[in-house]
This record gives structure tokens, C-alpha cells and sequence, in this order.
């Protein structure tokens, strides 16, 4: 067991450097540098190399690299293309926020998401089933821009019940983002339950078509202790590796939502640093997104093999 997890977690890192690798060599690629998006029409003569000097910029690829792997290794994730900003002062607020975010998103979703799952999985081509199993197909192929724009037409325009979009500074407490935050948390939700609902409905239906289920039936075992003490364990443990990557998918910032609803978390900035050219700022949050995937996945694929008995024994053996 000790032998698997250091072997996962070893891959992990292996990972996040193959990543951090094609991310730094990705925007060496493009054209121009920081210092020429930054000075734009006076990119050249002594303040174009004042500027390279500043950044590090005239030194080789290679050095550079490493300097930025190993500060980023220590948290210092550098400075923004104007040479004075602080990187990890601008992502700090944005990522805080798009934590909260994915925090308020997950503790809606992820609830919904088990118990309609549970319950069309053990009402299968039943009403409740059809109804539900067709509003979460609806709600997986209606792309996110569209659900937001009818939110905000209902509940702001034509309702006024909620705000349409944020206009809280990206550096305010968090309880400063209600009622703002609900539209977007609601679009999210709604997201993330239809993709888990219908894992966990096929991971219900797997379990309770079962050999032992069929055996505890015959043997009188209650219906309700048996979905509860033995299937919903065994059905939710599929469901673990989605959650976890709608998990890294809210914390790397979900682009769309942000920037309908103007919420200045990690995916805005993104957008804000690509349209400025503020490369630095790309990669570190390129960098980070990368780590939160590989990260989140290493974390379920440990707790389906804590939890899984036969993943243990296989890895064993």
C-alpha cells in the first residue's frame, strides 16, 4: 500500500514538471516577450533592454526556467510584465474568490447530485426517472454562457429578485459577494449535478443488479438497509473521480461564468492577463490550474483506492 501511494504520488510530480515544462515552452513560443507587450510602440533601443534586464529576459531559456520552477517550488510566482507587480499578490485575492466559488458551487451541487442520482438510479423508467434524467441532459448540452444570459433575463431584468452580475472588488471579504454570487452558483450547480446525477444513476443501477444484492434481497435483508448499507457505498465510489475533477475545474477559474457575471476570480484574469499580454501572469496561472488538476486527481485516485477494497488488493499483489 505504501509502495502504491509513493508510486502515485511520484507520477503526480512527474506530472506537474512535464506541465510546468510545455507551459514555460508554450509561451516562449509566442511571439515577442513580456517587455514588448508591455512597452508596446516603445519596445526598442535602451528601454527594451532596460526591461529584458529587469525581467531576466537576455538570460537563456533553460536558466530561466529552472529559476522559475524552483520559485514557483517556494510560492514566489514572480512579477507581472510592468516589472513592479507582485504575481502572487494579483492571484492571491482572484484564486481566494474562485474558491469560494467552487466552495458554494460544490456544497450545492454535490448533494443534489447523490440524491437525485440515488433516487432515479433506484426508480429507473419510472416519472420521477424521465423527468429528472431528461432536465439534467438539457442542462449538460445548453452551453453555460446561454443558461446565464436566461438567469440574469429572469431573476434581474424581468424579476429584479437578484443582481445580474458583481461588482465587488476582487480584494473584498467574501461575505460581500451576496446576493451577487447566487446566479453564478446556481449556473454551476446546475452543471456539475446533471454530469454526477448521471454517474451516480448508472452506478445505482450497476450496483442494485448485482449478484449480493439480488442475495441479501432473497434472504430478507430490508430494502432501505440494503440501499444504504450496501449499494449506496459501492455506487458512490465511481462518482469520486468526477467529483474531483468538477473540483479542479472550479478552482482553475470557469472562464465563461466569470466573465458573464464579471466575477473577478482566477478564469477572469486569465482573460484580463491574455488581453493585456501580461505573459508572467499567464504562465503562473497556467501553472497553477495544471497542479490543481493533478493534484485533485492524485487526492481521489488515493481515497477510491482507501475506499475499494479490491484496489487494494490488486495493488498489493
Amino acid at each position: 500500500m505504501t509502495k502504491m501511494l509513493t508510486r502515485r504520488v511520484l507520477l503526480g510530480l512527474f506530472t506537474v514538471i512535464i506541465v510546468s515544462i510545455i507551459i514555460f515552452t508554450g509561451v516562449e513560443l509566442l511571439p515577442g516577450d513580456a517587455c514588448t507587450a508591455f512597452l508596446d510602440r516603445d519596445a526598442f533601443g535602451k528601454l527594451l533592454e532596460n526591461c529584458r534586464e529587469n525581467l531576466g529576459l537576455n538570460r537563456s531559456g533553460l536558466v530561466r526556467y529552472f529559476e522559475w520552477a524552483f520559485a514557483a517550488l517556494q510560492g514566489d510566482l514572480g512579477v507581472a510584465a510592468n516589472g513592479t507587480t507582485s504575481i502572487g499578490e494579483l492571484v492571491g485575492d482572484r484564486l481566494k474568490n474562485s474558491l469560494f466559488l467552487a466552495g458554494c458551487s460544490l456544497s450545492v451541487g454535490i448533494p443534489l447530485a447523490i440524491f437525485l442520482g440515488v433516487l432515479t438510479g433506484l426508480k429507473r423508467d419510472k416519472p420521477i426517472d424521465i423527468i429528472v434524467s431528461t432536465g439534467a441532459i438539457f442542462a449538460m448540452t445548453i452551453p453555460e454562457f446561454v443558461s446565464a444570459t436566461i438567469l440574469i433575463l429572469i431573476f434581474s431584468v424581468w424579476l429584479g429578485w437578484l443582481p445580474g452580475i458583481v461588482v465587488v472588488s476582487a480584494s473584498a471579504p467574501v461575505q460581500d459577494f451576496f446576493p451577487e454570487i447566487i446566479l453564478p452558483v446556481v449556473v454551476l450547480a446546475m452543471v456539475m449535478t446533471a454530469h454526477m446525477l448521471r454517474m451516480v444513476r448508472s452506478s445505482v443501477i450497476d450496483v442494485m443488479s448485482g449478484d449480493y444484492v439480488q442475495m441479501a434481497t432473497l434472504k430478507g435483508v430490508p430494502y432501505w438497509r440494503l440501499v444504504f448499507q450496501h449499494a449506496l457505498p459501492n455506487a458512490l465510489l465511481p462518482a469520486i473521480n468526477v467529483v474531483a475533477l468538477t473540483i479542479a475545474w472550479l478552482v482553475g477559474g470557469v472562464v465563461v461564468i466569470e466573465v458573464v457575471f464579471n466575477y473577478p476570480g482566477l478564469g477572469r484574469m486569465m482573460i484580463d492577463a491574455i488581453s493585456d499580454r501580461d505573459l508572467p501572469v499567464v504562465q503562473a496561472i497556467a501553472l497553477i490550474v495544471g497542479s490543481a488538476y493533478v493534484g485533485v486527481n492524485l487526492a481521489a485516485d488515493m481515497l477510491t483506492m482507501f475506499l475499494n477494497p479490491r484496489l487494494r488488493t490488486m495493488y498489493v499483489k
